[in-house]
């Protein structure tokens, strides 16, 4: 284990430092910046190697966190970046823009600040890149199986490695003209370079992966002909749909979904556009939504030079700590501060939209009121306390109601759930034998590490299906595991 007296010794967490905000705002390279190894060692040696490692249950991976922790403090790198890709087929990228649910649940987070989990883990992979320790791994004999994929986000790339090591002979299909999904188009460069992500895709091309590009399953192919071509088939298409709302002005020009905006942010960074349509120079900004997509906004409009940027939420701002009835080890809903949020904007809470205003078609405004706790529990906007916010560029960014459309439903009958997500049972499969679903096209719009834990269930499932077993690891997601949470 790590020094045993290490969290007593070292009581204060030194996160990863970032660069100042009046230079990072200036690019769209990377906040944060690499730690000193001596720091990392310091805070790694802070891990209790706990009787019981609540780490575990709040990592969707079940990630060995205390034993990559110990191999950090002692300088062993090939043997902690072994023990991370034994769980994580992608700790580039949920070190880079995971929550750290791992981090709420630490046991020293108790009494003292949690250890710097998602900063080790950034380290470790970062290292095992820079030293030559990733390479690709070939299977130890080829399956005459195949295996079609639709969709390269992050559920989709982990289904489609472990298949592709296991033997299997697996395409990855991507509707877009580069691999990555939500990796590549979702999240800005300041959080992600996709550098990072190429990288990874060379090393899947090297173990035989094949790619796909600009092909639309259900438009280009059809999903009966896909699945007639290969032997199963894995729906990781995510969930992409924008959550709408439906007030008066929604189609005022300057009232736009967040991800277009992202996604067209990430094309000029890449290269591919001069300018983008949607600019935020000069303008008054309105971010409607709290999360990450929001927050993500924001930093692309502060790039951008807005005027102002304005965060509206229709909820009270949440606690700096814990809620009662959020204890240890549950992932609180506590007030956090995103890079994004350092470098400007204002956030507002109980502030309900009730109207986009303007003139001759275009934004102008947002009217807004206080919001009140209604009789029946909902919230809605108090009357006689509108306001008018000036706006001339308002991105949504509520969430996500499922899959965009419907055709594999028509096309081979696979049955959606209630949220237009593709129904799967236990197992992955959907009500089609030979077809499964992972990932947020099945769960719902929810996290990375979450969709990197599906794709490697779903793997399993998969190879179960074709051969009747399976030699690859099958995690057991937090959810599956009867664990006892009162303390």
């Amino acid at each position: 284990m790590a020094d045993p007296r290490g969290f007593l010794k070292v009581t204060t967490r030194q996160d990863r430092p970032k660069r100042p905000v009046p230079v990072r705002i200036l690019d769209f390279k990377e906040v944060q910046v690499a730690q000193n190894s001596a720091v990392l060692k310091t805070q790694a040696s802070r891990c209790m190697d706990c009787g019981v490692p609540f780490c575990h249950q709040g990592c969707p991976l079940g990630n060995l966190i205390p034993e990559w922790n110990d191999l950090t403090w002692r300088g062993q790198t090939a043997q902690a970046v072994e023990r991370l890709h034994a769980t994580n087929n992608f700790p580039e990228f949920t070190g880079r823009v995971c929550p750290a649910p791992c981090e709420t649940s630490c046991v020293l987070g108790i009494n003292q600040p949690a250890v710097t989990i998602k900063q080790i883990e950034y380290s470790i992979a970062e290292q095992a890149f820079e030293g030559g320790f990733i390479e690709p791994i070939m299977p130890d004999r080829m399956l005459r199986k195949t295996v079609a994929v639709v969709g390269s986000g992050p559920a989709g790339l982990a289904a489609a490695q472990q298949l592709t090591q296991a033997g299997f002979t697996t395409a990855v299909f991507e509707r877009d003209d580069r691999v990555g999904g939500l990796l590549r188009y979702g999240i800005p460069d300041f959080k992600l370079e996709k550098d990072i992500v190429d990288r990874r895709i060379a090393v899947m091309e090297a173990e035989g992966t094949r790619f796909r590009t600009g092909i639309e399953i259900g438009t280009d192919i059809t999903w009966d002909d896909l699945k007639k071509r290969y032997d199963a088939v894995i729906v990781a298409t995510g969930a992409t749909q924008p959550r709408a709302l439906d007030i008066p002005g929604a189609d005022l020009k300057g009232v736009h979904f967040a991800m277009p905006y992202l996604t067209e942010s990430n094309r000029v960074v890449a290269g591919d556009l001069a300018e983008p349509t949607i600019n935020a120079a000069g303008k008054n900004v309105i971010v409607l939504g709290g999360g990450d997509t929001g927050s993500d906004c924001i930093g692309t409009a502060v790039r951008q030079g807005a005027a102002s940027i304005t965060t509206l939420a229709i909820g009270a701002q949440p606690p700096a700590d814990r809620a009662d009835h959020e204890p240890w080890p549950m992932f609180p809903k506590v007030f956090e501060v995103s890079s994004s949020h350092e470098e400007g904007g204002e956030r507002s809470y109980l502030a309900s939209t009730v109207e986009f205003v303007g003139e001759n078609g275009t934004l102008t405004g947002l009217k807004v009121a206080e919001t009140e706790i209604r009789e029946d529990g909902r919230r809605g906007p108090k009357g006689g306390t509108e306001r008018i916010i000036p706006a001339d560029l308002v991105f949504l960014a509520l969430g996500f109601t499922g899959q965009e459309n419907s055709d594999i439903s028509e096309q081979v009958g696979a049955e959606l759930d209630a949220r237009t997500n593709v129904a799967r049972a236990e197992d992955y499969m959907t009500n089609v034998p030979g077809i499964f679903s992972c990932g947020d096209a099945g769960r719902g719009q929810s996290l990375v590490v979450w969709a990197i834990a599906e794709g490697r269930a779903c793997a399993a499932s998969v190879e179960r299906h074709l051969t009747g077993s399976t030699v690859l690891p099958e995690p057991v997601l937090p959810s599956d595991r009867a664990i006892d949470l009162a303390l």
